[in-house]
This record gives structure tokens, sequence and C-alpha cells, in this order.
């Protein structure tokens, strides 16, 4: 395994603003947080300001899943709020009220709806379109295993809400594209894919701990990043994987490279980002500057 090692496409100011993004930390409270785009639509991120004395974050819950709560100092709901819960909204929510559960009191707040477009896909191999009995066991069993690691939650302090760029190239499929493979409808495409050569390296693009890996039938090889608090990011279709499971990476760190393995029509990265076990638009989370 090659040693991890650092790009320097990465700038230091990017560096330097998500070291001091630490939350729940008094010293840290004062300081300005960069918020992720507010967008209350299926697949978005809803910001509910929480009017909640403490210095501990209240906690909050969206359905079964806890909810991201960060201090609202230093950002446009310090007036009005103590602390900001970020609620990742899923692709199959239906317009309309919503409800955030935040100790006993219930919170409403509205879903918008979004039109997301079609895309539609020809994939030579037919089996990563209608996978056979023992290719549907074998999903069954990695499935389990993702859904394990997007779903968890850790109490590790949160160092950063926004993000990098994992990689170099340009966005090819966005986020939420209604999906027909051999004219096949298929479940919405769940992350964004970064268009890129063979070998192109993949860095982390915040701090996070590196909680699963494997080489899977439709995501390839794959590798999921734990940034804490249920903010967790996905990278699959690799060609190669050069960290391991347990291991911390920092910003601009390497993960891997950009390849073609799994369900794939060409080499791309596919970035997922999960907020309360929910896929979110990665768009959402990205820097302006990365955009």
């Amino acid at each position: 395994m090659k040693r991890p090692i650092t790009r320097s496409w990465l700038t230091l100011p990017l560096l330097a603003l998500s070291l001091n993004l630490g939350l729940f930390s008094p010293a840290l409270q004062a300081q300005s947080l960069t918020l992720p785009e507010h967008s209350s639509v299926p697949g978005g991120v809803a910001l509910i300001p929480l009017s909640v004395d403490g210095a501990s974050a209240p906690e909050a819950r969206y359905g079964k899943n806890r909810v991201l709560v960060v201090p609202s100092a230093g950002t446009e709901y310090a007036e009005q709020a103590s602390w900001v819960a970020l609620v990742g909204i899923p692709l199959s929510t239906k317009p309309g009220p919503q409800q955030l559960n935040v100790g006993s009191e219930v919170i409403s707040f509205d879903v918008v709806d979004k039109h997301y477009r079609e895309q539609r896909l020809v994939i030579k191999n037919k089996r990563k379109v209608n996978p056979n009995k023992l290719d549907l066991d074998r999903i069954g069993k990695e499935k389990k295993k993702m859904l394990a690691a997007l779903g968890n939650w850790g109490d590790s302090n949160l160092n950063v809400i926004r993000f990098a760029r994992p990689a170099k190239g340009p966005f090819s499929s966005p986020f939420g594209l209604k999906r027909f493979f051999n004219d096949q409808p298929r479940k919405p495409h769940s992350g964004l894919d970064i268009a890129a050569p063979k070998g192109t390296p993949i860095v982390a693009p915040a701090p996070g701990i590196v909680t699963d890996t494997g080489d899977y039938f439709f995501n390839g090889r794959n590798l999921i990043l734990d940034h804490g608090q249920g903010l967790i990011t996905m990278y699959s279709h690799m060609n190669r994987i050069d960290v391991e499971v347990g291991q911390r990476v920092e910003l601009g760190q390497q993960l891997g490279t950009v390849g073609s393995s799994g369900r794939v029509t060409g080499p791309h990265l596919h970035w997922s980002v999960s907020l309360n076990n929910v896929r979110v638009d990665p768009i959402l989370f990205l820097y302006p500057d990365q955009r």
C-alpha cells in the first residue's frame, strides 16, 4: 500500500478555514461557522434555527435519525437563535410540512418541490442492470455493510461543515437525476459525479475517519469517510484505495485514485454526502470557489 500524500492544489486558506471550524468547545463557539447552503427541497438541507439555551447542543431528531446541531455564533442565525439544526431531506420526501423533534418540542418546517432531470445510460454488462441470484445475495450483504457505515453517529468533535473538491475534473452527472439503465428505471442518482481520467488523485475534502472500504458489485472499489455527528462522505468506482479502515485522514490527504470499477460507463468519481443518514446534494457543502 502506498503512503497517502497531500496534494498541493488544495489551497492553504481552505486548510486554515477547515481547521478553525471546531464545534462545541466553548473557546470555539464564538468563531464564525460556514454553514452549507440552505435548500429545503427533496435531497437538500434545511437549516433550522433553534432557540434553546445551554452550553451543550440540544438533541434533535428527524424521523428516527439524530440531526447535526451547531452553534449559531458568527452565522446569519446568531441574532435569532443559539443553535442551528442541519437537516438532510430524503429525495423521496413529498413537498409539504415536516417535523423536527427537539427534546419535547416539535418544530415544523416546509419542504418545497424540486424538479430533477432524467438521465438514460447504456450499460454493456447486463448483469449490472439485472443481477442474477448470486449477485443479489452479494448485493444484499454489501448494502447492509455500507448502510451501517453511512448511518453511523460519531460523537467526536466535528471540525468542518463545508468541503473542498475531492478530485479535479468537471461535474458530469449532478445529484438527483432520475436514472434509466438500458431504458429501465432505477433509483435517482444519490451523489455527484466528477469526470476524470483513470489514476486522478482522490483526496479528503475535510478531516475524517475511514470507516469502510470494499470492492462492491455496483459501487466498485468504495470508501466511506466519517466526519463526525452524522456527516459522512462516500467515494465510489475507485481504481485504487490508499488508506485503511480506522485511519484518520486530514484535508487534502490522498484517499486513492479515480477508476471505472463497478457499474459505470467510464472512469469517474461518484461522490456522495450523507447527513443524518440521508443522501443529500454534495454541491450544497462545497465552498463557492470549488463549484
